[in-house]
């Protein structure tokens, strides 16, 4: 495989020579130079995982790698829009525009709901062959020129076939934010607090990408979700999408939906052909998005 038009570092763009089908973008991810032994140890981690997982349309597809010498590369799938929370972002401008210009092609409650719907399909096959996210979050979901979402970024899941239950040893700035009561506390991750962290990517999708519990710091988030603090309901989203989010966030993990549970109520809301998140009604006034904040993953 012939790599060239080498474009940025660190995830780096190149065409690859496809042989009688002429040439295709890829991504490539790799290390920056001076890069820490656990960086290294995470991005082959990360291979491990994907190497274990067959093509499925909704996780993005590892195609090669090069680890015989440094730097390692995983070379990937490109997927064309990039990051589904910056989509959701730039949607927002998009909305705005289109309502002052006439039509522009605006994200409508159906494809908010099927975004959530193709992540929890993603997830579903992940679970189903042990694996734990861990950083499952807008940001760490890619979306393709098709609106067709893939989970991404691999490099804090574990394979827990054996135990089911992974308990994280190393620190490091955490996705404070999505993380289960049970993973804030006590350092346990399991499918069932990946399904914690579904329940608010769901929540950012509903509000375009906003930064979930806006307005609280860190510190506040631990504290409010171990005393029974939930996400509040955004007042364009209706009652039965925002009741699966809330299924999602039982203090027990045992109470928790599966994957494969949150695929089937999706469906439903997707059958049912009504719009639940009343993008009319978004309250741009409400929400905002944090770029930074020591010691935490936005």
């Amino acid at each position: 495989m012939e790599l060239t038009n080498h474009i940025c570092t660190h995830f780096e763009l190149y065409e690859v020579d496809a042989g009688r089908s002429g040439t295709s973008v890829v991504a490539v991810k790799t290390l920056k130079e001076n890069a820490a032994e656990k960086e290294r140890a995470d991005l082959l981690q990360e291979l491990q995982v994907m190497k274990m997982l067959e093509p499925h349309p909704n996780v993005v597809r590892l195609l090669g790698c090069c680890t015989e010498k440094d730097p390692v590369f995983l070379i990937m799938e490109y997927v064309a829009l990039g990051k589904l929370q910056s989509f959701l972002r730039n949607s927002r401008a998009e909305r705005c525009y289109g309502n002052l210009h006439g039509p522009s092609n605006t994200l409508t409650s159906r494809d908010l709901t099927t975004f959530v719907y193709q992540v929890a399909r993603g997830m579903e096959f992940l679970s189903n062959k042990g694996i734990i996210h861990r950083d499952l979050a807008a940001r760490n979901v890619l979306v393709d020129e098709g609106h067709i979402c893939k989970v991404a970024d691999f490099g804090f899941a574990r394979d827990v076939i054996a135990s089911h239950v992974y308990e994280r040893k190393s620190e490091g700035r955490l996705p404070i934010r999505w993380m289960a009561p049970e993973s804030l506390y006590d350092n346990v991750f399991s499918v069932k607090s990946d399904v914690w962290s579904f329940g608010v990517l769901m929540w950012e999708v509903v509000t375009l990408g906003s930064t979930p519990y806006p307005g609280m710091a860190a510190a506040d988030v631990m504290r409010k979700v171990r005393d029974g603090y939930r996400l509040d309901k955004p007042e364009h989203c209706r009652r039965e999408l925002y009741n699966i989010m809330y299924y999602c966030w039982d203090r027990d993990p045992k109470e928790r939906p599966s994957f494969q549970e949150l695929v089937q109520l999706l469906e439903q809301l997707l059958l049912s052909e009504t719009e639940y998140i009343e993008l009319e009604r978004f309250p741009d006034h409400s929400y905002y998005n944090m770029v930074s904040l020591s010691g935490e993953k936005l």
